[in-house]
């Protein structure tokens, strides 16, 4: 580029600037609402910061009161790549030290889920399957709950708040009608697409790329960060950004941010982790590991023997098949997913090692079969309903996945060699270990799995476990309770089920809420085939 045309585009960038600055003081000066900025470390996010923070000095040099209250808040997942994981805590602490200095109101707040709503807690502990398209739990766990509490605190405290988003115009259709849905005539304010009592600004909507990093590029953070790195960050990756989501309109305007630099290093929603990649091939060889199990987790995902024949909650819920025709022979299609290959059941054939029965004789078959639900052995088993046919759909993960997923990440842990100068302090932490463990034993987990399975990865380590011995039955106790279930014919998950609400309201004065839990268990899908059916995808 010639110096004359990046002299041109570099003076276009000053301009709007300058009116970006004019527009950040207005809005500061005109209401005394607090402001609460959303900080991800990507390229907008750093801008509307440093814009930020300039304005906030030169209206100190000219000598303005400050007084209102800034919170920089930054999402972290726990699970977030840690390579920019650490660069946004080196951010936050730089940021908050000159707010200090300039006494600028600032505090920066890095808002992560709480302990039983973590990855590794829904995933390992409860079971839910890796995140893909059309089951994405992820987002509005790890990154919606804790943005939203913390604005709603900020909300109750203040009665109204201003939320800060580097959001631009042009960065795609549906981002520009949000934009112009929520948009206040004559106001540099837009109303909050869910919170009542909370506006957006966003202060480089007229920005376009060329404009974000020039500014970088050309004008040093005031807080002592290199701009410079951060656009090698994005240049030693192949993909986008993962801007911070408050919100159910943002997380659909985002998308998967499995597919960006600054998203979670699990990100199972997209097929191939371009960010991950990216930076290997970049000689950021220390996250390979982490790249291998990721992708281990996407080819495990959909395979027999990891996921139950029902939901968590015990739904069960039939996935209609294809009806297709090869060489003149009709067949049924069980489709290729994830890491299962595609099953043909041809119906002319009766040596197939399907059994297909009518929908009328589901209960009894899994009765007469002593079929676990809960176990994820292959059914070979199609239910046909008038003229279409069905499989029973895959629910959560097996307890026994789920220990080999721990086993798997635990080992993991001790192989994978962060480098000391990235702050990053582990994969999964002792308090959601604690949790799982928990989560384990209330499904039946008699054997206390999890603290063997600690020690077998970790023999050299001592955690203290919590013990609660009226939490678990013997072997002997577990083996009688399931003979006496089989014999009386009632579902053994109902029973355990039972024993520990029981345990819940076990010594209460109180008991007021059982009835309606009691209600809840005795109406769960395992006692009753209920009549949901999906297409097969």
């Amino acid at each position: 580029m010639s110096t004359a045309i990046r002299s041109l585009f570099t003076d276009k960038t000053k301009k709007k600037a300058t009116h970006t600055k004019e527009k950040i003081k207005r809005v500061y000066i005109n209401n005394k609402l607090p402001w609460i900025v959303g900080y991800s470390g990507g390229k907008d996010s750093t801008l509307v910061v440093q814009l930020i923070i300039e304005t906030l000095l030169k209206m100190k040099n000219e000598g303005i009161q400050l007084n209102k209250k800034i919170y920089i808040i930054s999402s972290d997942t726990l699970v977030e790549n840690p390579l920019v994981s650490g660069l946004i805590n080196t951010a936050l602490t730089k940021i908050e030290r000159i707010s200090k200095e300039h006494d600028l109101q600032i505090k920066t707040q890095l808002l992560t889920p709480p302990v039983n709503e973590s990855f590794w807690v829904n995933l390992i502990g409860r079971g839910y399957p890796a995140p893909n398209q059309n089951f994405r739990w992820c987002t509005d766990r790890l990154k919606i709950l804790p943005a939203n509490n913390f604005i709603t605190s900020m909300v109750s405290n203040h009665g109204k708040v201003i939320t800060v988003l580097g959001v631009r115009e042009g960065e795609s259709n549906t981002r520009d009608r949000v934009l112009k849905n929520h948009h206040i005539e004559g106001n540099d304010l837009m109303r909050h697409s869910t919170l009542t009592n909370a506006y957006v600004f966003a202060p480089i909507i007229e920005f376009n790329i060329d404009d974000v990093w020039n500014y970088l590029l050309d004008n040093e953070s005031p807080w002592g960060d290199d701009n410079r790195k951060l656009y090698n960050l994005y240049s030693e990756s192949f993909a986008g950004e993962c801007p911070l989501i408050i919100d159910k309109d943002t997380k659909e305007k985002a998308g998967s941010c499995g597919n960006s630099r600054f998203g979670c290093w699990t990100c199972t929603v997209v097929r191939k982790d371009k960010s991950l990649t990216g930076f290997i091939e970049s000689g950021y060889e220390w996250l390979r590991p982490l790249l291998s199990f990721r992708n281990w987790l996407f080819n495990t995902r959909d395979l027999v023997g990891f996921r139950m024949h029902r939901r968590i909650n015990g739904q069960v819920y039939f996935l209609k098949l294809q009806e297709k025709i090869e060489n003149d022979r009709k067949y049924i299609s069980i489709r290729e997913k994830g890491g299962r290959k595609e099953q043909k059941i041809y119906l002319d054939d009766k040596n197939n090692d399907f059994t297909i029965i009518d929908e009328s004789e589901l209960s009894n078959y899994i009765r007469e079969n002593s079929i676990d639900l809960t176990k994820g052995e292959e059914l070979n088993l199609i239910i046909k309903r008038e003229n279409n046919y069905y499989i029973l759909g895959p629910g959560g993960y097996t307890i026994e996945a789920r220990k080999e997923i721990l086993r798997q990440l635990l080992s993991l842990e001790k192989e994978i060699n962060i480098p000391e100068k990235i702050s990053f302090k582990h994969l999964i932490s002792i308090e959601e270990l604690r949790e799982i463990r928990r989560l384990w034993i209330k499904s039946g987990d008699i054997d206390d799995s999890l603290p063997k399975i600690y020690e077998e990865i970790n023999p050299n380590e001592f955690v203290k476990w919590d013990q609660d011995d009226d939490f678990l039955l013997s072997i002997e106790q577990y083996d009688d309770l399931k003979k006496l279930a089989s014999f009386l014919d009632v579902s053994f998950d109902a029973v355990k089920e039972l024993l520990l609400l029981e345990k819940k309201y076990l010594g209460l004065k109180s008991r007021a809420g059982i009835l309606v839990e009691l209600k809840n268990i005795l109406n769960k899908d395992y006692l009753h085939i209920d009549k949901e059916y999906h297409n097969e995808n």
